[in-house]
């Protein structure tokens, strides 16, 4: 979808992403190794009282699925900055949902404009878990002549 056909308010729902403990513990040894998200005994004596996810995978684990949607497909040009706010932990085998949702357009120039995408996520108890906010570049319709 071209820059100039994006309006704001658009919207699109993620399709669930579940977090696999085996996962969650291969990515934390891999990218997160501290012992909040790979050691299960030191995780009981923390104020989450289990393992929680490492925040990045969480985010990740969604984005694949908003990936899916693919917005802007052919037409975008590469990402530009991201935002992601944790708000409450995320455990093995949570369900994670969440909605996509256009918050700002800027036209940069004739060739591109900045899409503002700000998702957020939720677990499968109706909590709000992270917001994360996207900014695309994105290509404008070519000149018409």
């Amino acid at each position: 979808m071209y820059f100039d056909e994006i309006k704001l308010g658009m919207t699109a729902e993620i399709a669930p992403a579940v977090i696999e403990k085996e996962k969650m513990l291969s990515f934390a040894r891999e990218y997160d190794n501290i012992p909040l998200h790979t050691d299960e005994e030191y995780a009981k004596s923390t104020p989450f009282g289990k393992l929680i996810a490492p925040g990045v995978m969480s985010f990740m684990s969604v984005w694949a699925k908003y990936l899916e949607v693919d917005f802007f497909g052919e037409e975008l040009l590469a990402g530009k900055s991201t935002k992601i706010e944790w708000l409450k932990p995320v455990f093995a085998d949570d369900v994670l949902t969440g909605k996509a949702t256009v918050t700002n357009l800027v036209k940069r120039n004739a060739k591109n404009g900045l899409a503002e995408i700000t998702i957020v996520v939720y677990n499968q108890k109706g909590e709000l878990v992270l917001t994360d906010v996207t900014e695309a570049i994105v290509k404008c319709k070519p000149a018409e002549g």
